[in-house]
């Protein structure tokens, strides 16, 4: 029998701690197959996504991208994820779309974080209020509960927004002084012009870069790059599709065998002194929904 996962009690039965260690166990065993097809129409998208891991089964994630909606008062982007078994290929799950991705979304960046931020890390940096942000202020809330946290976003408003619904949370109006202030930042941006720059990083800190999914895209200059041990969740979905990475080798400026390691080379996310800076890209990938989604289902069916 095929279960339907919605957002809202989907959400209840999760933990972002326990997420993480799901991924980190998907990641020790075998590598996933993972395939993205995109249809067009206009200005509208189909996005498919794929991931067929053995052991874990197979999921599809289908996105529709209509800009227009927004004009309608609809929302820009629906979908779903289709969980299947990977013993018979029958549908196990229908799951939520906006479900998936947010946890999934957070939870790769908390992975990282857990391992590479110094324990002690008090005061955090979310760079964009948008959706993410929010995201990302519930999951490293779970794994830095002393923290402070700041909030610093193009437009004032948005910052305002998202104090309102985090008091607890402080608005940066500089940029560089909130990033010099941070013991982590995590971007989560739509800029295609680098908004934080190597120059004021220091010593200790951890780098979180999330927005940027496309060749055109950057939220970290080249010295950032050059100024910190560079971890990615997969050397395959981001050093030669996202901009972050792609335009610096292109260049020159950094190498791709400067990559330390991604998440199959788990061990390896660890620092070497709390002095270094380290710096996490976040690409996504359909392994990760993949791998979420099989852990929503099975924290659903543990909860009856």
């Amino acid at each position: 029998m095929t279960v339907m996962i919605p957002f809202a009690e989907g959400q209840k039965k999760l933990d972002w701690l326990a997420l993480t260690d799901a991924l980190a166990v998907g990641h020790d065993g075998p590598k996933a197959d993972v395939a993205d097809v995109f249809l067009y129409e206009g200005n509208n998208t189909l996005l498919n996504r794929s991931a067929w891991i053995a052991g874990l089964g197979l999921a599809v994630k289908c996105a529709t991208i209509f800009p227009g909606n927004k004009a309608a008062g609809k929302p820009a982007i629906g979908g779903a994820v289709n969980l299947f078994s990977g013993q018979d290929g029958a549908l196990e799950a229908i799951l939520d779309f906006a479900l998936v991705t947010k946890w999934k979304t957070a939870g790769d960046s908390l992975l990282a974080a857990r391992r590479l931020a110094r324990p002690d890390s008090r005061n955090i940096l979310i760079v964009g209020a948008g959706t993410v942000g929010h995201s990302l202020y519930e999951a490293y809330g779970a794994a830095f509960p002393d923290a402070a946290f700041t909030i610093w976003n193009r437009s004032p408003e948005g910052a305002k927004a998202f104090q309102a619904q985090h008091p607890d949370v402080a608005i940066a109006d500089n940029l560089e002084q909130a990033v010099r202030g941070a013991d982590v930042i995590t971007s989560a941006t739509m800029s295609t012009d680098p908004v934080i720059k190597g120059a004021w990083l220091q010593p200790g800190q951890h780098v979180d870069l999330i927005g940027a999914y496309r060749p055109d895209m950057r939220e970290v200059d080249d010295a950032a790059l050059q100024k910190a041990r560079v971890f990615v969740d997969s050397r395959e979905t981001t050093i030669g599709h996202i901009g972050e990475l792609k335009i610096p080798i292109a260049s020159g400026a950094f190498h791709a065998a400067d990559v330390v390691a991604d998440y199959y080379q788990l061990a390896q996310f660890k620092r070497h002194n709390d002095d270094e800076i380290t710096l996490f890209k976040n690409g996504g990938g359909a392994h990760l929904d993949l791998m979420t989604s099989r852990y929503i289902l099975e924290a659903w069916s543990a909860e009856g």
